[in-house]
């Protein structure tokens, strides 16, 4: 009964007219502090979040499914078979080889290191998105899957560009160093692999990673000129409509052992989704000391509050409320000062992000035309509404405890 006679007391002082207006003032502008931080944890956690949903949509261009990837060396010595035995299990539609490693291009005056991947191409179109983000050489990529209906190479956007290839359909070199023989130092170019490709397509997939210098060929090309026969860097892998590609990388690691690592997309790019994550964490941080400083003018409001109602506290010690149960009411006044600013900054932050989502209120700067995406893209996580709300709540239970025990020491005196 005491504490709740207590929260009704606390309730009544906060709401009641105040003897001088600049403490009300002040309480105002300390709940629409706190409303206003809450509110930007709120948008700037679910922008992340939307950022981090926006890299995850580009995954399915040109990242397979499930990549599996020799755990010693750089290539599997007998592809062919591994695909086959992948192909077998559960949930698993298609695997095919894939062969990647640094040469370097020529054509006609322009040359550039590139990196030169080897695919099936009648398998290569089943398992990524590349004949949706091909800019030039469609025809090339014909409408059933049977890949390529010529040999010759697809170029990324940033490739095409620093070679200067402007019309497709004419020849390429490609350079590699041997892997095996011996190099005679009186003939340099003795030392490397040479071979000739027709560019006859250039995609972008709107990634750095694969538009700045990606060459992509047949994997017969690239075999000849890195000097494999079967080998392959890694087996891309398709899954089956319905089928969840964690779990079926998950069957094929059992399956291969500690002969392999195995990644789905999410882990093919771990470093930019962790790079998302560490920023969004720290931008959470900062806005974290910002609602710290904007809890001491809560601590501030609540001491005055104390001193605006000394005339009622030696009244209530009067009718026999013990010191205790007076710093009680100033602990329930600062949760209820702390839970209608973040309350009131969860329902800001939540209508923003709504809108934002709805209507792209806020967008970027650019050509629309060359960007990804015109606005920031945002999502609502209730995960990140609780991260808002616990500091929030050990901010009031803090003040709550710093002005119960100024309120006591009052009375005392």
């Amino acid at each position: 009964m005491g504490m709740k006679l207590a929260a009704r007391i606390a309730w009544r002082y906060l709401w009641s007219k105040k003897s001088h207006s600049a403490v009300g003032a002040i309480a105002a502008v300390s709940i629409t502090g706190v409303a206003v931080a809450t509110a930007a944890i709120v948008c700037v956690l679910s922008v992340f979040n939307g950022f981090r949903d926006v890299l995850t949509d580009r995954l399915d261009t040109l990242s397979p499914e499930v990549e599996v990837s020799p755990a010693k060396g750089k290539v599997f010595s007998d592809a062919d078979s591994v695909a086959a035995a992948i192909r077998k299990v559960e949930g698993v539609a298609t695997a095919t080889p894939t062969l990647t490693d640094n040469a370097l291009a020529l054509y006609d005056t322009h040359e550039m290191p590139v990196t030169l991947k080897g695919v099936v191409p009648a398998e290569y179109v089943k398992i990524t998105g590349i004949r949706g983000i091909l800019k030039d050489g469609s025809e090339y990529f014909p409408a059933r899957d049977d890949g390529m209906s010529r040999q010759g190479a697809i170029l990324s956007i940033g490739s095409a560009m620093q070679l200067g290839v402007r019309t497709l359909g004419t020849p390429m070199l490609l350079f590699a160093p041997r892997r095996e023989g011996r190099i005679n130092p009186g003939n340099p170019a003795a030392s490397f692999m040479q071979d000739s490709v027709e560019a006859i397509g250039v995609y972008q997939a709107q990634q750095s990673q694969f538009d700045d210098n990606m060459v992509i060929v047949p994997i017969d090309v690239a075999r000849t000129l890195f000097q494999y026969d079967a080998e392959a860097s890694a087996v891309e892998v398709g899954v089956k409509p319905g089928a969840d590609p964690q779990e079926v990388g998950e069957r094929i690691a059992r399956m291969l052992g500690p002969a392999a690592v195995v990644k789905d997309r999410l882990r093919q790019q771990e470093v930019n989704f962790r790079m998302i994550e560490i920023e969004k964490w720290v931008t959470f941080l900062l806005l974290f000391f910002i609602l710290v400083i904007a809890s001491f003018n809560l601590v501030s409001t609540l001491s005055m509050l104390v001193l605006e109602k000394q005339a009622s506290l030696r009244t209530l010690r009067s009718l026999g409320m013990t010191r205790k149960g007076i710093g009680s009411i100033y602990f329930f006044e600062s949760l209820f000062v702390a839970a209608i600013g973040g309350l009131g900054g969860i329902l800001l932050g939540v209508g923003l992000v709504m809108l934002q989502e709805h209507f792209g209120l806020i967008r970027l700067n650019g050509d629309p035309e060359t960007m990804i995406i015109s606005v920031y893209p945002v999502r609502l996580m209730w995960t990140d509404l609780a991260a808002a709300v616990l500091p929030v709540a050990v901010i009031g239970l803090l003040t709550g405890l710093l002005s119960a025990a100024f309120a006591r020491s009052r009375v005392a005196r």
